[in-house]
């Protein structure tokens, strides 16, 4: 067992050297990445402890945040729906399912939708709109497994299809999510790492990047009208690197406080640190507060509030509804809703 503890250790090393050489630079590199809607994050629960996730979650939202968590889910099943109202009116949801198979490990699946409203088409001349309509979207589907290796080290993995289309037009790639956990022996700290989004290059193409060319720039000699492209650049997927640190600093009967912090190296970005805390009542009424993006440069992000329930409907069935609130400066403020079910 220990060896495979050393491979997986291993290989997350390997990785994030990888991503390291990618993450450290002189330059943020701000908006060269495609697939952004896959940085939003997912659960209320997560957005309202300021995204500090990565160590601190073992529920259906590490999917997301850290797949190895999900290994040390208490429940047999669970299935989730998170929704939010992002900025400019644009959609954004968040399902999954947890299959727990014991001592064979865990399945997981998920699903992204991020769908930007229809607006019109509007060009220089018809600066009102042109009749036509346009919209934008994206999905990311995602298969993944994790285990727990020994009763304290876990380890885990997804691999995602992400879509995007805009009009007419979009690109495809594949990634995936990495991540280990590991409850140490003092106070049960937990350590927990994770690389998101390591994967493939996406391209734009489709009909709007189509035209028709006239390479001698006159009518009266050939040839007319050829077939051209508009030559489109290859972006990489937004590659995150993640190490955090979580505790439960107050455990009694009824009331708990668990804090959270999180390193975070963006592909796309300055370097930043997510902390929160959570205090809970009965692990049944739950309340939170966190800080997103701090130390990032010129970051529009800051404090998140949340709070939830658990309430357990029958012997073996538990319902959890969520609220967070997360705060973006001269942006709107954006609002995520959670509920799931847990059997």
């Amino acid at each position: 067992m220990k060896r495979k503890i050393y491979l997986v250790i291993l290989i997350m090393t390997f990785l994030a050297s990888n991503s390291f050489a990618q993450l450290f630079r002189s330059t943020s590199k701000v908006g060269t990445t495609a697939a952004q809607f896959l940085k939003i994050g997912a659960g209320a629960r997560a957005i309202g402890m300021g995204g500090a996730y990565t160590a601190l979650g073992t529920d259906i939202y590490s999917i997301y945040w850290n797949p190895a968590g999900v290994a040390q889910t208490t429940s047999s099943n669970e299935v989730a729906f998170n929704h939010a109202n992002w900025l400019a009116d644009i959609k954004y949801d968040f399902a999954a399912g947890v299959i727990n198979m014991q001592d064979f490990g865990v399945l997981t699946a998920s699903f992204t939708s991020l769908q930007v409203p229809e607006d019109k088409v509007r060009t220089f001349d018809k600066p009102e709109g042109d009749g036509r309509t346009w919209d934008a979207s994206a999905i990311a589907i995602g298969l993944g497994y994790s285990k727990n290796l020994t009763d304290r080290f876990s380890i885990g993995f997804q691999a995602k299809y992400i879509r995007e289309t805009v009009w007419n037009s979009g690109s495809s790639g594949f990634a995936f999510d990495v991540g280990t956990l590991y409850r140490t022996p003092f106070n049960d700290l937990m350590i927990g790492a994770s690389i998101s989004n390591f994967g493939s290059k996406m391209r734009l193409d489709g009909r709007d990047i189509r035209y028709n060319d006239d390479p001698n720039d006159n009518l009266d000699t050939g040839p007319n009208n050829v077939p051209a492209l508009y030559r489109m650049d290859d972006f990489d997927l937004p590659l995150t690197f993640r190490i955090g640190l979580a505790m439960d600093v107050i455990s009694t009967r009824y009331f708990k406080f668990s804090a959270a912090v999180d390193a975070v190296h963006p592909n796309d970005n300055t370097e930043y640190m997510n902390v929160g805390g959570e205090i809970s009542y009965d692990n049944m009424l739950f309340v939170r507060v966190g800080y997103k993006s701090l130390f990032m440069e010129n970051s529009e992000q800051s404090m998140t509030y949340g709070g939830g329930i658990k309430y357990p409907i029958m012997s073996n069935l538990s319902i959890t509804i969520n609220y967070a609130y997360a705060k973006y400066g001269r942006l709107e403020n954006v609002q995520f809703f959670d509920i799931g079910l847990i059997f």
